[in-house]
């Protein structure tokens, strides 16, 4: 097998910029970070959940955690400055397709401008040498013919959170372009989404309600069983974000943009995924709808991730039976009363044993 990419000799003591670190993914990052020795600077909103992983984690005691909207540049600007970042992660996000339909004005002035406004204040930052911007695998045209999208495909979006993240690749190519190149700054996008993992607990996805439900004792309402995604475990695209990042360091010439996923025939729909983590919960029941509630959905959706497993040697570890019994598995024990902390570092050192040779 490959040995892992990230090192902790490269990471120690890198200083990083992290938006989004009260969010989910920003949370699992924050602390995968300063496993490997990172200082982590954190820029977010509030945590938007009660619970949420970030304050499950303590994450405030192991980052510089910043409470600061990407939207206001004169509190934004000289946190970035203060911070004195080497690499930078922008995750900071709103990051729900159904409530960019009930919020289209928010979710272009987080995810457009909000961007906008972090790659500006980089500008003026010489410490910085690598940035990672995280869009979504929903930034493509999506035409339903069933191939996996690549990263020359092009951009759209129907629905607004879709169409404000490929309106923010069209900015990263831009600053990349028109500022950053020339600083020898090297910026790169990372497109990857369908995320599941222990200490989700954000509305309209998928296991979270699951989880919600069954802890209830209520049947889980899909509304589209049929619908193809690339799911992966949280720590696949974390893990590709980490190494991509430190390869900019040590190749700029890699700038560009990433594909993150699994292999194009682990992509599943929402029945084959409801249905392991049934097995894995050991119960559950569930109302099936047939796909015509609520604003339009893609049906069918898949990445090519070979430039990722080609130029990076990024590939996905986990199948997704493992995948989804590991994220069931971290739900179960919390509820029973396991430490956050513990279940997480768990999962991110089998996750850096897959890696390992034997």
């Amino acid at each position: 097998m490959e040995s892992l990419a990230m090192t902790e000799e490269f990471w120690r003591g890198k200083r990083v910029l992290l938006t989004g670190h009260t969010g989910f993914k920003g949370a699992w990052m924050a602390l995968w970070l300063h496993r490997l020795g990172a200082k982590v600077t954190g820029v977010s909103l509030a945590p938007a959940t009660e619970p949420n992983l970030y304050t499950l984690l303590g994450i405030h005691q192991i980052t510089d955690s910043n409470f600061c909207d990407i939207c206001d540049t004169d509190s934004l600007a000289p946190l970035i400055n203060k911070a004195q970042p080497e690499i930078v992660f922008h995750l900071a996000a709103q990051a729900l397709v159904r409530a960019s339909y009930r919020e289209p004005l928010t979710t272009f002035a987080t995810n457009v401008q909000g961007t906008a406004n972090v790659l500006d204040a980089l500008r003026s930052v010489d410490s910085v040498k690598a940035v990672v911007v995280v869009t979504t695998d929903k930034v493509y045209k999506n035409i339903e013919q069933s191939y996996p999208y690549r990263e020359t495909d092009t951009l759209g979006g129907h629905d607004p959170y879709s169409a404000s993240k490929a309106a923010a690749e069209i900015i990263i190519a831009s600053y990349r372009d028109s500022y950053l190149a020339e600083r020898n700054i090297a910026i790169a996008s990372a497109r990857a989404g369908n995320v599941i993992g222990g200490g989700d607990w954000s509305e309209d996805r998928l296991i979270p309600d699951a989880i919600r439900a069954w802890n209830l004792g209520r049947p889980l309402q899909i509304r589209r069983p049929q619908a193809i995604r690339p799911w992966q475990h949280v720590l696949e695209p974390l893990s590709g974000y980490i190494q991509l990042a430190q390869q900019l360091w040590e190749r700029p010439g890699l700038a560009g943009a990433y594909n993150f996923g699994p292999e194009t025939n682990e992509a599943a729909s929402v029945r084959e995924v409801i249905q392991l983590a049934q097995v894995a919960y050991g119960t559950g029941d569930v109302s099936w709808g047939d796909g015509t509630e609520g604003p339009h959905e893609a049906g069918w959706l898949a990445l090519e991730i070979a430039k990722a497993r080609t130029l990076l040697g990024v590939k996905a570890r986990w199948p997704l039976a493992e995948s989804v019994q590991r994220t069931i598995s971290w739900y179960r024990q919390m509820r029973e009363g396991a430490d956050a902390m513990a279940l997480c570092l768990s999962d991110i050192a089998a996750y850096e044993k897959a890696y390992m040779p034997g």
